[in-house]
């Protein structure tokens, strides 16, 4: 929740200028719904995607206040956030939830960008483990191996949001190889191989070449450095 509309439309026409020439990796800029609109006009004949950072499982109906999938592609968007650690903690989202989400987002075409990861009081009670299977387990529950094809994972522990705490690339590569095991377990080996699993926790531009070397880091779900387009177009020129 940062920027208004003037600033966020600055911001994305800097960064176009700035990514222009990038082409080994898929940007993806995720605005406020209210900036959407003008942030898809504004990437325009460039190749960046638009992303949302919420949607509700439902197409329409009397749900103020709510945004669903069907808004969300008639404005321009490809991808959605969809179970961000923000969402649990303070909306509580849960794992029933981001399943009907993610179902919802599959029917319109969107790619949906799955957020998973534990508390720091889970890490310390060793049960990161436990967390992450249920949240993958059951939030991907009922989805095909077709459908898993579109969807992106992120594993953001939640002890590394906007604390200035990072995983080390050895902990994060450690859960994204278990994230990876369980996607062979629920759609096989070769739809895990191909899904993209992104780490996010305070990504930077001191640490992102660091975590992106890790065998089984795809990406990164970049939070603060994206709202300057220097340090966000270092991470993404890594």
């Amino acid at each position: 929740m940062n920027t208004n509309v003037e600033e966020a439309k600055a911001l994305v026409l800097d960064l176009k200028t700035r990514a222009k020439d990038v082409t080994k990796v898929e940007v993806v800029v995720c605005p406020p719904f209210t900036f959407l609109s003008v942030v898809a006009e504004a990437i325009k004949g460039s190749q960046i995607s638009l992303g949302a950072q919420n949607l509700y499982w439902e197409k329409s109906g009397a749900f103020t206040g709510e945004v669903s999938a069907p808004m969300l592609k008639s404005i321009g968007c490809a991808y959605v956030i969809i179970g961000h650690s923000e969402r649990r903690t303070y909306f509580h989202e849960t794992d029933e939830t981001v399943n009907k989400k993610i179902f919802a987002a599959l029917a319109e075409g969107l790619k949906p960008i799955v957020c998973v990861g534990e508390t720091l009081e889970e890490r310390e009670k060793g049960e990161t483990f436990d967390v992450i299977k249920r949240q993958v387990t059951q939030g991907l529950a009922k989805l095909s191996a077709a459908q898993m094809k579109t969807v992106v994972i992120a594993y953001e522990p939640v002890w590394a949001i906007g604390t200035g705490k990072t995983a080390t690339p050895e902990q994060a590569q450690e859960v994204h190889a278990f994230i990876r095991k369980l996607l062979v377990e629920m759609f096989g080996k070769t739809t895990a191989e191909e899904t993209r699993i992104q780490y996010g926790g305070s990504v930077n531009v001191s640490n992102a070449t660091t975590l992106m070397s890790q065998a089984d880091i795809d990406g990164a779900l970049v939070g603060g450095a994206s709202l300057k387009a220097d340090s966000f177009e270092k991470i993404i020129k890594f």
